[in-house]
């Protein structure tokens, strides 16, 4: 009897959740290894549907640089990063968009149909929906001289048109979409997942933005999760150098969200199981939420 009382507990958590977000869009990125484990890629499948049948409206924008950098080497093609960037010629965006738009994307869109839910496979150049432009040039220190480094067709958001997902939404379907853009003259560019999902969330007027990473969320000067802290804090462990590496950009996206109109940014553990559900729906979360200035309430504020 009480196993079954803990459970109806979890649920009456849950509620007032529940009720704040029926008919808000969640815009969630979803990558990393996680999507390496076959019970993890069907787990966040399944989470994803729980969220349509309680009423929110998940969007899936999806990675896959893990996947991108094994085929390439199955091929023998060299692997090329700049500043956290991969170097995309060519060649390397046929693999790029071979493996987002095709194996990945239509992974997510097969689980997701396996467990019960409706979802729509696309990219950023489908209904226009992404316009991009060519990433300028970066300009290094190398041995102290400047070196002016081409990072090929690498692309960043230039606008979004979200009428193809909205209209995706409202038929009850899931979208689930691959960053990849067009510029104006047609030519493919390879997107930063991050960085497009951010602009998406905006561009939609999302609730929430979630990404899903391999660690457990952002941590603090001891090492220890943060479960809460907003964008001026969060740019002051920037400067600290207690944010590094990889998470930089990741809170950086984050909070330019919140500046375009997002009300939360929330980064999450993708390989802990359930990780969304936990994050959105329980009291403390499971990972960090990013709120802008002046909206953080403390322990125990609305997830």
């Amino acid at each position: 009897m009480q196993e079954l009382i803990d459970k109806a507990r979890v649920l009456l958590e849950a509620l007032p959740y529940i009720r704040e977000f029926h008919g808000r869009i969640f815009v969630i990125k979803y990558g990393g290894h996680a999507f390496d484990d076959t019970s993890l890629r069907e787990s966040f499948a399944r989470d994803v549907l729980i969220l349509r049948l309680v009423g929110v409206k998940p969007v899936v924008v999806h990675g896959g640089g893990p996947q991108i950098g094994d085929m390439l080497k199955r091929l023998s093609i060299e692997s090329r990063f700049v500043e956290g960037l991969r170097v995309t010629d060519d060649r390397t965006m046929e693999i790029v968009e071979m493996v987002l738009g095709g194996l990945i994307n239509k992974e997510i869109v097969r689980l997701i149909h396996r467990v019960g839910g409706r979802a729509v496979g696309l990219s950023g150049k489908d209904g226009a929906l992404i316009r991009a432009r060519r990433m300028a040039p970066l300009r290094l220190q190398k041995n102290g001289e400047e070196v002016v480094v081409d990072l090929g067709r690498v692309g960043e958001v230039d606008s979004v048109n979200p009428e193809v997902i909205d209209r995706l939404l409202e038929a009850d379907f899931i979208p689930v979409i691959a960053p990849v853009g067009a510029d104006s003259e047609g030519v493919t560019l390879n997107i930063n997942g991050d960085s497009m999902a951010a602009k998406l969330a905006a561009a939609l007027k999302a609730e929430k933005l979630v990404l899903l990473t391999d660690v457990q969320g952002v941590q603090g000067e001891g090492g220890e999760l943060l479960s809460t802290l907003d964008a001026g804090a969060a740019e002051r462990l920037i400067e600290r150098g207690v944010i590094a590496g990889g998470m930089i950009p990741k809170v950086r996206c984050g909070v330019q969200a919140l500046h375009d109109g997002v009300r939360k940014v929330h980064v999450v553990d993708g390989r802990a199981e359930h990780a969304v559900l936990l994050e959105i729906f329980t009291d403390r979360g499971v990972g960090t939420e990013i709120v802008a200035n002046g909206r953080w309430r403390g322990e125990g504020a609305e997830r």
